[in-house]
């Protein structure tokens, strides 16, 4: 694996900002070295605080991933696991990313994690949202990591360009750590959704952007100039400087 300490190379982007790039040959490779980052992460959350929050994004690309940080041996019952966002969906439904954490991740020794799903069956993510909120409240803030993927439209979690709530989930002010967010045009799956705020998403000791493909890289160096969060919301993990942001790449 590639580690490049600062900033991505031949990418020009403000000096404040700090990023540390690992690159791997293929997916393969990268989900491997991925699960184990994440795993020293949680590892010494555990030693330092006797507990670890860990929050994962859906999607296709995070599959590997989860399947080798299942496998990944540590005290795996003083682990929460809960979702940057979640389509509001039943959580037997395939594009629910609740089914795709327990069939992917917390199998082999992650399954003895405490796993906080987003969907709690009120009939519309505005009606879900005030008792989630307070679930999310009551877990072990600052998460120990946040990981995260780009659509290829340049979203992140459920928050997407120029979308009307984008306004309040940028909030640094903004009280709530989720919001509900309206059905996203095709390709993305078109259903309502409840997605963690920016004040959320950055109350982590540190974010990782997971992302594959040559078309995904372009766009990420992108995203990385000077610009509008509301053009590419993976901007609000990348034009801030207040938590390390580790870029996994294949």
């Amino acid at each position: 694996m590639a580690h490049y300490d600062g900033l991505m190379p031949e990418l020009s982007c403000p000096p404040s900002l700090h990023h540390t790039f690992h690159h791997a040959a293929d997916p393969a490779l990268l989900a491997l070295d991925l699960a184990d980052h994440v795993a020293a992460l949680l590892r010494q959350g555990l030693a330092e605080r006797g507990r670890a929050l860990l929050i994962v994004s859906g999607g296709s690309t995070p599959v590997p991933f989860f399947q080798a940080l299942a496998r990944c041996a540590l005290d795996w019952s003083a682990v929460t696991v809960t979702l940057a966002d979640e389509r509001w969906l039943p959580p037997d439904h395939p594009d629910s990313n609740a089914a795709l954490v327990r069939t992917h991740l917390l199998k082999a020794h992650a399954a003895a994690a405490h796993f906080v799903p987003l969907y709690n069956g009120a009939t519309t993510p505005a009606e879900g949202v005030p008792a989630l909120e307070a679930t999310l409240a009551a877990l072990s803030w600052p998460a120990d990591a946040v990981v995260l993927g780009m659509g290829g439209d340049g979203h992140t979690a459920s928050l997407f360009p120029d979308a009307p709530e984008l306004p309040y989930a940028l909030l640094d002010a903004a009280p709530a750590r989720c919001l509900a967010v309206e059905a996203p045009l095709p390709p993305n799956v078109p259903v309502p959704r409840v997605s963690l705020t920016r004040r959320a998403l950055l109350d982590t000791r540190q974010l990782i952007v997971h992302l594959t493909g040559e078309d995904k890289l372009e766009l990420l160096h992108q995203a990385m100039l000077p610009g509008d969060v509301a053009e590419y919301p993976i901007r609000v993990a990348l034009q801030q400087h207040t938590v390390p942001c580790h870029i996994f790449h294949a």
